[in-house]
């Protein structure tokens, strides 16, 4: 029973220490609500009211420009700038009446200098109207699993019910740094929009001083407004490991994200287990077999100092028919640390394959020389009359 209660003991101990250990690391930082989150696992390492609903000022920008560079891999059309498009306050990419670029171009303005003009100009595009482009952000969101978010505007101006939360802003980060073309303007410092009408080409400068404070930052976007303060979205990369930071009213967001990277990248590590060739034989192909593989990056996440184990169970289908067509989904690879099921990657066929020539038989191949003649002697009658 004494060794019970001193157990207990020993635990409440320890509990009140890593308490006591979060309090003073909590006190460093001037941010009222922030976090830091793992994308590759999904595990949030450090918190503080990061699931508490606050207004989030431009970073909204990040949704509104996903879902542009989205469209556009679909059909990148030329807009024409509208006066309703450009009447907007605050931080502007300068666009005017009877302009014209693409949608893509519009989100490099929203993204570098944090244009509002650019924002709504994506939001008349594919919305038609403000109203029908916030439910296009709302259901984005819900795919995301942003339970405590709502979009309200495009740019991120004050509105009242206009919110999310330092964690849900982590899951856009996450989703939409995974886009090529969204991540090739967040990680720049210089971005070059293309203008159709005038034809010109204006060089704008990423606003996101943390690409040049911090070594390893690739992204993504800042934010103010009077009521919702300083508001940043950052991701950061060394050795394979992403981190994504987010804070909320801060008034010294910079080191604040400079403090937190510091603290991650100290003290985890990502490992990129070792990738097989994995095939699967191919029944009536012109060839025997096709090449797997799987989409997304496999990094295992741990701390510093451990060295876990890793094993994985690979699942294929015996074997297949041709034809084969590409990205045909024939099995899946599951991953294990320490005994304990990590992650399930589909597997997927690298290329097509056609069927195999069939051969004739001997009567088949008479067949098919008579045929041919009578061809001949038909195009030999055409000619002549």
């Amino acid at each position: 029973m004494k060794k019970r209660v001193y157990s207990l003991q020993l635990i409440s101990s320890f509990i009140m220490i890593f308490s006591f250990s979060q309090k003073v690391f909590s006190a460093d930082f001037s941010a009222y609500s922030y976090i830091l989150y793992c994308p590759d696992n999904g595990k949030i390492i450090l918190e503080k009211n990061s699931n508490q609903r606050l207004p989030m000022a431009s970073t909204t920008k990040i949704m509104t420009a996903l879902l542009a560079f989205e469209t556009s891999k679909l059909y990148d059309e030329n807009i024409k700038i509208t006066e309703k498009m450009v009447r907007v306050e605050g931080s502007s990419m300068g666009l005017k009446s009877g302009q014209t670029l693409s949608g893509s171009n519009l989100a490099k303005g929203a993204l570098t200098v944090s244009g509002n003009d650019a924002a709504n100009s994506i939001a008349l595009w594919l919305g038609g109207s403000f109203e029908n482009f916030s439910r296009f952000m709302n259901i984005r969101a819900k795919e995301l699993k942003m339970n405590n978010t709502n979009f309200v505007t495009p740019s991120g101006l004050d509105e009242k019910n206009h919110y999310s939360t330092a964690f849900d802003l982590a899951l856009l980060a996450s989703e939409a740094m995974k886009n090529k073309e969204f991540l090739k303007v967040v990680s720049s410092l210089k971005t070059e929009v293309t203008f159709k009408e005038p034809n010109k080409t204006v060089p704008f400068y990423n606003e996101n001083k943390l690409l040049k404070k911090y070594k390893g930052c690739i992204g993504v976007k800042t934010g103010f407004t009077k009521i919702s303060g300083r508001c940043l979205v950052s991701c950061a990369e060394r050795e394979n490991l992403r981190l994504i930071v987010v804070t909320l009213k801060a008034s010294d967001d910079w080191n604040d994200h400079i403090k937190l990277y510091d603290y991650g990248f100290s003290h985890f590590k990502a490992i990129v287990p070792e990738r097989e060739n994995l095939s699967v034989p191919v029944v009536g192909g012109k060839v025997d077999t096709v090449e797997l593989f799987f989409k997304d990056p496999i990094k295992i996440v741990s701390n510093i100092n451990e060295n876990p184990k890793i094993s994985k169970k690979v699942s294929t289908q015996k074997f297949i028919y041709a034809p084969v067509c590409k990205n045909k989904n024939v099995g899946k690879v599951t991953y294990f640390v320490d005994g304990k099921k990590y992650k399930e990657c589909e597997l997927f066929t690298k290329k097509e394959i056609q069927k195999k020539n069939k051969k004739l038989c001997f009567f088949e191949k008479i067949k098919k020389i008579v045929k041919n003649i009578k061809n001949k002697i038909f195009l030999k009658k055409g000619k002549h009359q």
